[in-house]
């Protein structure tokens, strides 16, 4: 299970650490960021399919995703004294995706490449990625890291180089990952492959969910809903995001998707991104329901509520 969500310089999500739970519900008021942190999610999943530079690629390259505004908000900004406006920048381009779970971590730092007249000039490269053991991201709980094209695997008394030629644009977790050198890397990869997103649920007379299906055991939840009975009675995936599934349905519909949403947070972890008030109201009713409202201020997106000193504990390493 996904016990914090990082996410750095992502659009509106300048600096946002956020802890996660077996259900959670994201909600906040138009603009405030919930489609962003829905759009993080899924360019880690994407790192599992060696997918993560073209999902960049469709959403107008690394230079149209990246945070607009200054580094650090200042006090003067914050005072109104200052305009929220972008500022010359003292660190290297980056954007910045992880998370932490029970088992493993994960992180990855997307940035541009050095200038050289190459075609390519704009197109993100992978800087840096890290796999380690437990929540927290510590010199002694390195598992995997890699630096540009080079990746080392730590072994039983030290680390071992895997590869100095890695493109920058294949993630390790697809390239590397094997049952003998990498047995964690591969084991991550799998459990993040199970994730499955939704943006909406086809109700129509031709929605994959309405149509007959054979009626056999499916390991993985399909993410058209065709096989959702199935897979929700026999291997629910590892984790299920919702992103405002109250769009494809009547309202009158959404307390019993919010029942139906309890019952499968016992076995899956759940992510639900919505502003629908009558589906807010019965799932925060929910035991266990980590509610995570966002707002933005100055641009930036923030969890209401979530002090600095509440905030969970993340590292972002050097490059």
């Amino acid at each position: 299970m996904l016990t914090v969500l990082a996410v750095s310089n992502y659009r509106s999500l300048r600096d946002l650490v956020v802890p996660l739970g077996r259900l959670n519900l994201v909600t906040g008021p138009n603009g405030s960021g919930k489609s962003n942190l829905y759009r993080a999610l899924r360019l880690l999943a994407d790192t599992a399919q060696s997918r993560v530079v073209p999902s960049l690629a469709r959403e107008g390259g690394l230079q149209s995703t990246l945070w607009a505004g200054p580094e650090s908000i200042s006090r003067a900004v914050r005072g109104g004294d200052d305009p929220v406006q972008g500022t010359t920048r003292k660190h290297p381009v980056n954007l910045r995706l992880g998370f932490a779970s029970d088992e493993f971590g994960y992180l990855i730092d997307l940035g541009l490449p050095p200038s050289g007249g190459s075609a390519f000039a704009l197109d993100p490269e992978i800087k840096r990625e890290c796999i380690w053991h437990g929540t927290k991201l510590r010199p002694s709980t390195l598992l995997v890291e890699r630096r540009g094209p080079v990746v080392r695997i730590h072994g039983d008394d030290d680390w071992s180089l895997v590869s100095d030629s890695l493109a920058a644009f294949d993630s390790m977790m697809t390239q590397i990952a094997d049952p003998r050198n990498a047995p964690e890397m591969l084991l991550l990869r799998e459990s993040i492959r199970a994730w499955r997103f939704y943006d909406h649920f086809r109700t129509d007379a031709e929605s994959p969910a309405r149509l007959p299906q054979i009626g056999t055991r499916t390991p993985i939840l399909g993410n058209d809903g065709s096989d959702l009975a199935a897979a929700i009675a026999t291997r629910p995936p590892a984790l299920m995001v919702l992103n405002e599934p109250e769009t494809s349905l009547h309202p009158d519909l959404l307390p019993a998707l919010a029942r139906l949403i309890a019952r499968v947070a016992q076995n899956t972890q759940v992510v639900v991104v919505t502003h629908a008030e009558k589906l807010i109201v019965p799932v925060e009713k929910t035991a266990g329901c980590n509610s995570i409202e966002l707002e933005k201020k100055f641009g930036e997106t923030s969890v209401v509520g979530l002090k600095a000193l509440e905030r969970p504990e993340w590292h972002w390493p050097g490059r």
